[in-house]
């Protein structure tokens, strides 16, 4: 089988070439850059909990030295603060780096991977699809024609990926705006982030005003003043004052010392692409949607689509040169897309209650800390404007059966990440097994962490559960944890490759087991459409 081209090589494209090949897939990267990336302090990205997971399990590395997790966040609106939080085990922290230390982390990763191969200076401008593969030319000093099984369009807002395929990409255009600055300082809150509205030493300009702090590593701040509608523009001069004015105005009054690193200024578009796969071809990320108002991150939904399309990608290559079932490929778009329309609603619908500063909401008890609760929310990853999508809805959901029970994660959702002993006895963390191009299965045993597990594999439900993962219709793994969020014990949950639960069901049930992985995999759609034609 050809290499799945993946054209684009920011954040998203390398770590869906980095998941590829954890699934055993080479891919091409065409990259029409040198491959070298701009140091701009101010071009950051917070990362969830799952996305940051991720990317270090694919690079291989922490991003502990050169990002900031926070110790806590603050909410305040004039004087008064409205919200504080302190991050832990109970609440993880968001993950804040410059976007260039995540690329070149990324980049590493794919220097040392086999099955990646990079070309830099190469830029699409044609795509070939035909029943067995595609081809796409690239011009440039390298210019050629690259030969592949399929094409991912990871290629940014003016994707060329997408403008081939003619697909429209409605939206919106400056839905928000906001000056940044990227700043080595002292603030009062040392490794806290804040979100400050309507700040009282704001003498002029809208009365929603509102100013986000945000530590990265080093003493560094990234600092958001969110612009007024139609605003002029943002001149050197009216940053430095206002970052002066901010300052001061978080320090007691008087503007502490501080180094100017970076300065920018952010446009925030909402687009959502109609079609995210024509035939062999996807889009992801930033050539799929645009989202980032209300503090939402569109790099984090990037980064799961490429979670979500590898696993899928990968069943597919190694199923050979035959065409691949459409319910697995489609469920892509399927699953995606909608995550990332609801969160686009979800924003468009809080947009003109926080910014609009009228209507009878403005009038209720307690509505501005709700509001401060809503924008926090986006910024912390909770939430409609911020939680992992869950694929309740999905093509690939079994149907409920009997045996079903409920556990803390619905259908469709993220599992949690508990402690489980792997298959040679060591006890290693649920978000390490995936990935790796195999379902997995847990068993929920409490007790079992304290012996070793040859004792108890053939004891109790394990044998029978074993043989029943072994007749799986693909590779699955057998886990055993000692408990997981509202699972009684016994429980026993199917869980997708990229860590999204299909079933929890309630003891050892091979059947149902077997038949929730197969419509997992898209095989109970191909089997419904294969005995549909034999009707017809």
């Amino acid at each position: 089988m050809d290499p799945v081209i993946v054209v684009g090589a920011g954040p998203v494209g390398l770590t869906l070439s980095l998941a590829l090949a954890r699934h055993g897939v080479p891919s091409v990267v065409l990259d029409e850059g040198s491959g070298k990336d701009e140091e701009r302090p101010a071009r950051t990205v917070v990362l969830r909990e799952d996305t940051a997971a991720l990317v270090e399990r694919l690079a291989g590395t922490s991003f502990d030295g050169v990002g900031a997790r926070w110790a806590g966040w603050r909410s305040l609106r004039r004087k008064q603060e409205m919200r504080t939080l302190t991050f832990g085990e109970q609440l993880p922290a968001p993950l804040h780096l410059a976007q260039h230390e995540l690329t070149g982390a990324l980049r590493e990763a794919v220097a040392q991977e086999r099955l990646v191969k990079v070309a830099v200076d190469s830029r699409l401008d044609s795509i070939e699809e035909e029943r067995s593969g595609l081809t796409a030319h690239t011009r440039g000093p390298k210019g050629t024609w690259w030969r592949g099984s399929y094409l991912v369009g990871c290629d940014g807002p003016r994707s060329t990926v997408r403008k081939l395929l003619d697909i429209r990409f409605p939206g919106r255009t400056a839905v928000e705006r906001h000056a940044v600055a990227a700043l080595r300082t002292e603030l009062p809150w040392p490794g806290e982030a804040l979100l400050h509205r309507s700040p009282p030493w704001r003498t002029s300009g809208p009365s929603g005003a509102e100013v986000v702090g945000r530590p990265l590593a080093d003493g560094v701040w990234r600092v958001d003043w969110l612009l007024p509608p139609r605003s002029d523009l943002v001149t050197p001069d009216v940053l430095v004052a206002r970052i002066r004015e901010t300052l001061a105005g978080w320090c007691g009054g008087s503007t502490p010392p501080y180094e100017l690193l970076d300065t920018g200024v952010h446009t925030v578009h909402h687009r959502l692409a109609r079609r995210w796969r024509v035939g062999r071809v996807f889009l992801a990320g930033d050539a799929a949607h645009l989202l980032g108002a209300l503090g939402t991150q569109g790099l984090d939904e990037g980064l799961r689509d490429a979670d979500n399309l590898a696993w899928k990608l990968a069943l597919a290559w190694h199923d050979g040169p035959r065409p691949a079932p459409d319910a697995l490929l489609d469920s892509y778009q399927a699953e995606r897309r909608a995550v990332v329309a609801g969160r686009l609603r979800a924003a468009d619908q809080a947009l003109p209650i926080l910014r609009g500063g009228g209507g009878l909401r403005s009038y209720v008890p307690g509505s501005a800390r709700g509001h401060d609760a809503l924008l926090a929310d986006g910024h912390l990853g909770h939430g409609p404007l911020g939680a992992p999508g869950a694929y309740a809805d999905s093509p690939l959901a079994p149907p409920p059966t009997e045996s079903q029970v409920d556990v803390g994660t619905a259908p469709g959702a993220p599992v949690a990440d508990v402690r489980v002993t792997a298959p040679d006895g060591s006890f290693v963390r649920l978000r390490d097994r995936l990935g790796l191009g195999h379902l997995l299965v847990v068993l929920v045993a409490p007790g079992t962490g304290v012996w070793e597990r040859k004792h108890w594999m053939s004891a109790g439900l394990m044998p029978r559960l074993a043989a029943a993962v072994a007749a799986l219709p693909h590779e699955a793994e057998l886990l055993v944890a000692e408990d997981y969020p509202g699972a009684a014990a016994h429980s026993v949950l199917l869980i997708r490759p990229d860590g999204h639960l299909v079933t929890a069901q309630g003891g050892v049930r091979p059947a149902e087991l077997y038949e929730a992985a197969q419509t997992a995999l898209g095989g109970a759609a191909v089997e419904r459409e294969e005995e549909a034609a034999d009707v017809g």
